[in-house]
Formats: C-alpha cells, structure tokens, sequence
C-alpha cells in the first residue's frame, strides 16, 4: 500500500536551488517518491511513500523547513506507485495564472470549509459556482450545477469570467482540485472587481473526504498514475491514462499491432490510426506497416510495480 499526500504553501523564498537540493536530499533519505513545484512565491507538490511513518516524517520536515504548521496535508491511499522518481521542478509560479505578482499573503481570504460548502450549496439559490479547472478534469466529474469552462489552461480563467458578464457583486463560489488554483485565482478575480467569491478550502479533495457521494459527481482527476480518485478516495477503477495524449482514458481497445488490451480517450478513438493502437510506438509501426504484428510492450510503471 502506498501512502500519498498533496499539498502546497505559498510563502516568499529565495535560494531556489539550495531549497531544491534540500527537498531531494530529504526525500531520498526517508524514500519519498513525487513531484514538487518549488518557486519564488512557495511550493506545490504530490509525494507518496510506502512507509506511513516516513511520509509523516516527510511532512513534519516540510513544516519545520517552511516554517509553516498549518499547511494542510489530503492525503489517500493506494495499491500501486502513482510516481516512480522525485522531482523538484523550479518554476516562475508553482501554479500557472501568468500573474507571479499575486501572491496570496493572508492564510484565509474567504475560505469555505466543506461544511460552509455543503451549506451554500444545500440552503441557497442566489449564488454562481464555476470550477476553475481544465475541460479534461471537469469531463470526468464535478459538483452540481456547477459551470463549466471549458478551458485548456488556468490561464484562460479570469477571461471566462469577464466574458460571462456575471454580475461583480453577485455572490460566486469557485473550487479546484486541492484549493491552489483558487487561492491565486479569488486575488485575481478581486483585482478585476468581483466582491463576494468563495474559495472551497482544500479543493475536491478536501471536501470528499467529509463528504462522500453528496454533492460531487464522479471523479476527481488527479496529476498522477491513478489519474483519477473516486468518492472514498481511491484510484480510479474505470479510467487509465491514454497512451496517446494522456487524458483521461476510458474506451477499451485490443491493439491491432501486439493484441495488448488498453484503453484509449474518446479523442483518439476517433483518430484513424490511433483508434486500434495500445501506444504512440504501435499507432506509429501499424500506420507505418499495417498488418505486422509484435510482442506485447512491458511500460515503465508496470516495471517498476513488479520492484
């Protein structure tokens, strides 16, 4: 069983590389596997750990380095590696708004816990909730009656909302998936003149963790190999990653080229070549030489599942 927790903290640092050597060598001390987002304005991360102990080691560190005891870990469980190696990746913004100014100064600016949420959402109706989250991660689930964006990247956010034309003082709750996005998005959202947005605190994931199969639906996509997390929290049993472009992948396919049974997005079941091909090498030889069969191809994670 392998632990995993998310997390981030926006907090002003300089000495970036220093920070980054600091984080792996903790983390190949107490072996942490993951991701970090490290920038001037904080980090953001997902690590995971088979050892409970070592990854509750991991996050104390974190606090005593950052100096920050608040920061709110969501954690989930599951049967196989959703990360292979540690990687710190020193960015302009640990998440992408194209605004590195905003930097979120206060620990709460109209944060809704999840009980606040559920009590909006239940009790009353003059309100707008919009996820900020990309059409992928949207497509496989979200809350109810909830707007939809439709945008390739948070970038594109603020824009949505002008072109709307909603209201400036109407009441406007937004959420993603770990409550990041929304934490640099509200501050923008002031600065263009919106003066009653909520922020669900900890995002989807903090909030399914309280409440289970209430007011979200289907599944919450997560930046790793289990793709998605279903209502308890656990990896997604119905979608896999497409082996073409990495979505969300939930059409059955039996490779034409090496008969390997996979799954594919619907975008690429609709692409010629693409539609019978378990990866990005068999779509190519099959486009290439249509007919020639091979030997099923073993992928890098199933190696490193069978360690």
């Amino acid at each position: 069983m392998f632990v995993i927790t998310t997390f981030y903290k926006f907090a002003r640092l300089s000495n970036l590389e220093q920070i980054q050597k600091d984080l792996e060598t903790k983390a190949e001390e107490l072996g942490i596997k993951g991701l970090i987002i490290l920038g001037e304005e904080g980090l953001n991360s997902t690590v995971t750990s088979k050892s409970t102990e070592q990854l509750e080691a991991f996050k104390e560190w974190i606090r005593v380095f950052l100096n920050a005891p608040d920061v709110m870990f969501k954690d989930s469980t599951a049967d196989s590696a959703p990360f292979r190696r540690f990687k710190v990746k020193i960015r302009d913004e640990i998440v992408t708004l194209g605004t590195p100014d905003l930097f979120p100064d206060q620990t709460k600016n109209h944060h809704l816990s999840p009980a606040e949420w559920n009590k909006v959402l239940k009790e009353e109706e003059d309100f707008v909730m919009i996820d900020t989250r990309n059409w992928y991660e949207t497509k496989i689930g979200t809350f109810k009656n909830a707007l939809d964006p439709k945008i390739d990247q948070f970038t594109d956010f603020p824009d949505y909302v002008e072109k709307t034309e909603i209201p400036k003082d109407k009441k406007m709750l937004i959420f993603c998936t770990g409550g990041i996005r929304c934490e640099k998005g509200i501050l923008e959202m002031q600065r263009r003149g919106y003066s009653n947005v909520y922020q669900l605190e900890g995002g989807i994931l903090n909030y399914l963790k309280e409440y289970p199969n209430d007011q979200f639906e289907g599944e919450c996509f997560v930046f790793d190999h289990r793709v998605a997390v279903d209502q308890d929290l656990k990896p997604s049993e119905i979608y896999k990653l497409c082996p073409h472009c990495g979505q969300p992948a939930a059409t059955p396919v039996d490779c034409k080229r090496c008969d390997t049974h996979a799954m594919i997005c619907e975008t690429c079941a609709h692409i010629e070549f693409l539609k019978e091909t378990c990866t990005k090498n068999c779509a190519y030889q099959y486009k290439m030489h249509p007919g020639v069969k091979a030997a099923r191809q073993v992928l890098p994670f199933e190696i490193e599942k069978r360690k």
